[in-house]
């Protein structure tokens, strides 16, 4: 009977967890323990070995780090000892300063910047205070200061590039895009050879915003005027900046300066506006001054201060203005401007009254009271003329420098007029022999 039981236990199934319906847990039979669960069965992982159980486990993880801690601590302060005390990190000399870009800038210059650091620990150099000093160099449009150990400072300078010549009194400078003033020996400029025109109006005193607005109005002026091939402004020699909002060009016509208006947009309609009927102008009005291109029905034509008012009335302009309703009267008496509208063709202009307006009379005070006489003595007499003999001189060299570069501009477009002209007629008999070529 026995044995015939444990047969029937063997070929029985094994009852786990295989068996549908069968719980995760089962309770003790006996009912003595807990559950019997999956951790329980196979066993409940260990514990961490950062987290210990005991009190000794955890001082002796505390212990340890704190060891690798004060290593640390004092690796990292033998480091900075080293770096800081060993006279292989010390600037020894100028010699140790490397500087490039330079151009307009000398050496001489930059030096001066970095004397305090000579002798100090190249760590110790404060490169953000030395970068901003040296953009403080009119010429220096940007700088950039980098260590090189264990000793060696590199400069890189991005220098400022002039567009222009400025005239301020009897001195002649140059300018960049950013308004910048920028001096330069005359003797310096002749061997740059550079093809600027002269602005006026350019004031140091005046903030650098407003200077880089008048800068802004030159640039785009030259700008449109070469957005074609024809390179017209290489024909502008001065121009007045002294109104932000209207460029005042003055063209040189036939041994006289006419002043032209070109405002502040439109600058190529307005001026070949100019040069189409310029010579029109001049021979309806020889004393012509200047000539305003700024409105677009009308152009402003002003004589010269004692033309004869009579011969404006004599010589009708082409065509009234616009506005010729609300026209003040003319008044040929005391008149200085004419307001003319510009003829679309080559043809003789049509005769009609012109827009004359009266010139302001000047106001004088009233009541100017004297100077007072003052007893010069030959000590002021003598800086006197020492001043005067040198003013002289400058403004000398100044109208020579000015008049060396208005000869080589006209010497430029003189040349540029030949050249077009030559193309021009060699290319006529080349279109006729392939004329008769075809035929």
């Amino acid at each position: 009977m026995e044995s015939r039981f444990r047969r029937v236990q063997q070929s029985a199934p094994n009852a786990g967890r295989s068996l549908p319906g069968m719980p995760v847990e089962m309770e003790d039979p006996d009912g003595d323990g807990p559950p019997i669960g999956r951790k329980a069965r196979y066993g409940a992982p260990g514990r961490p070995w950062w987290r210990p159980a005991g009190m000794f486990g955890r001082s002796l993880l505390a212990c340890g780090i704190l060891v690798v801690l004060t290593g640390v601590a004092l690796a990292l302060t033998a480091a900075h000892s080293f770096l800081v005390h060993d006279t292989r990190f010390r600037i020894a000399g100028t010699g140790n300063i490397q500087a490039s870009g330079l151009g307009e800038v000398s050496r001489a210059e930059i030096l001066p910047i970095f004397g305090e650091d000579i002798g100090r620990n190249i760590f110790f150099v404060p490169l953000s205070a030395r970068r901003r000093q040296l953009e403080q160099i009119p010429w220096v449009q940007h700088a950039t200061v980098m260590r090189l150990l264990p000793d060696q400072i590199r400069v890189t300078l991005v220098e400022r590039r002039p567009v222009a010549f400025v005239r301020q009194g009897q001195q002649i400078g140059l300018v960049d895009a950013s308004g910048v003033l920028l001096n330069m020996p005359i003797a310096m400029m002749a061997q740059h050879h550079y093809s600027f025109p002269v602005l006026t109006g350019i004031d140091a005193g005046d903030p650098l915003a407003s200077r880089k607005a008048r800068i802004d109005l030159y640039l785009r002026l030259m700008h449109d005027l070469d957005s074609t091939s024809q390179h017209y402004s290489e024909q502008i020699s001065e121009i007045d900046l002294t109104d932000p909002e209207d460029a005042r060009v003055r063209m040189p016509e036939q041994g006289t300066d006419i002043l032209a208006h070109f405002g502040q947009d439109r600058f190529l309609e307005r001026y070949q506006r100019y040069k189409a009927h310029i010579a029109e102008w001049r021979r309806q009005y020889p004393k012509l001054a200047a000539v305003d291109l700024r409105y677009d029905q009308q152009v402003v034509l002003q004589m010269a201060p004692g033309a004869d008012a009579n011969q404006v009335a004599a010589n009708p302009v082409s065509a009234k203005p616009a506005n010729a309703e609300s026209a003040p009267p003319a008044k040929p008496a005391a008149a200085e401007h004419a307001a003319v509208k510009p003829t679309t063709t080559a043809s003789a202009p049509k005769k009609d009254t012109a827009k004359v307006e009266a010139p302001k009379t000047p106001v004088r005070p009233l009541h100017a009271s004297a100077p007072k006489p003052h007893t010069v003595s030959k000590t002021e007499k003598k800086h006197a003329s020492t001043h005067a003999s040198s003013a002289r001189a400058k403004q000398n060299r100044a109208e020579m420098l000015a008049e060396k570069m208005r000869r080589e501009r006209a010497a430029r477009m003189k040349h540029a007029t030949a050249s077009k002209a030559k193309h021009k007629s060699a290319a006529k008999p080349h279109a006729a022999a392939s004329a008769g070529h075809g035929r």
